[in-house]
């Protein structure tokens, strides 16, 4: 049996570290660059505290915050960000209830800050 990971994986597997290396690396290429953070959690969230996503001018991103909608919502904040310079505290959150309508199990809020990176 072999152990292959798709890029999908690899994306989520990588070490938390690369999306910094990346960010310096589009910053020496002369690129504009948000970093968007997780800094608060509750209840059910994707990612933990600490994750980053990464984002560039040319629209180019990697890693993550939490998926789905709320990564697109992250992404048009921090074109925002590299455009007028001033960070970003997103809020985000799925009531229990709404939780429950949709087949999850419970709800939960997650915080990401958006700054730019100089």
């Amino acid at each position: 049996m072999t152990n292959s990971l798709t890029s999908m994986d690899a994306k989520y597997l990588r070490d938390p570290q690369d999306v910094l290396r990346i960010a310096l690396a589009w910053r020496e290429a002369g690129k504009a660059v948000a970093l968007a953070t997780v800094v608060r959690t509750w209840g059910s969230s994707p990612r933990p505290v600490g994750s980053n996503l990464v984002v560039a001018e040319d629209g180019a991103f990697e890693g993550s915050v939490s998926g789905g909608c709320v990564e697109g919502a992250v992404i048009t904040a921090a074109k925002r960000v590299m455009e007028t310079g001033q960070q970003q505290l997103l809020e985000f959150g799925v009531t229990n209830d709404e939780a429950w309508e949709v087949g999850l199990a419970c709800g939960g809020e997650i915080e990401v800050l958006v700054e730019r990176v100089e």
